[in-house]
């Protein structure tokens, strides 16, 4: 399989970080095809422009970094987003992303305020993580916020088939390396969850 990872984290030596690195090893030792797009190294522009929201009809060609990144999504049989909970959301430059890759007419048509996705047949996972714990999560509504606003919003409608949504609790410094041996597991546990049988 073809795996597109979407990482988003300022810091390369971050609990995020080192997650999507070990993820993206467990696949390959699997037998699988990943790449990473780490959107913070590659300097990936998050401002979605006025030509970009045009009618398909009279829309300029796409931005080249668009253009690429739609076409890994397009050639990705599974789809991995990890990225850590900010006042309960994505970071700006992962919202970004989905903003502009995302677009009406690639991953999604909506008529009459029904929303048809278009990239059905892939699947996809996501990994999250906080500082929060679960149960605080889930007592604020924070939990069902996620779940609505993000996985189903926008993958789901999308027409991702999400098989899970992994997340990382109570990430606070200073992080023991046991915490960060123990998660590196779960994430290794979850790839080989879902890929661990090549044609299967």
């Amino acid at each position: 399989m073809n795996h597109l990872i979407v990482a988003a984290h300022p810091l390369i030596a971050s609990v995020t970080m080192k997650l999507v690195r070990a993820y993206a090893l467990e696949l390959e030792e699997l037998g699988h095809h990943q790449h990473t797009h780490d959107l913070y190294r590659m300097g990936f522009d998050p401002v979605l422009t006025a030509d970009e929201l045009e009618p398909l009809s009279d829309r300029r060609p796409l931005p080249l970094e668009i253009a690429q990144a739609q076409a890994a999504v397009s050639g990705a049989d599974a789809l991995t987003v990890v990225y850590p909970f900010w006042w309960a959301s994505m970071p700006a430059i992962l919202k970004g992303y989905i903003d502009r890759v995302f677009a009406r007419g690639f991953a999604y048509e909506a008529r009459g305020g029904v929303t048809k996705g278009l990239l059905s047949g892939k699947q996809c996972v996501l990994v999250t993580l906080s500082g929060s714990p679960m149960t605080l999560l889930r007592e604020s509504g924070e939990w069902r916020a996620v779940d609505v606003l993000q996985d189903t919003h926008i993958f789901k409608s999308c027409g991702f088939e999400l098989l899970e949504h992994l997340h990382i609790e109570s990430v606070e410094p200073p992080i023991p390396p046991e915490f960060i041996a123990t998660n590196i597991a779960r994430i290794r546990t979850c790839a080989r969850r879902h890929f661990g049988v090549l044609g299967a």
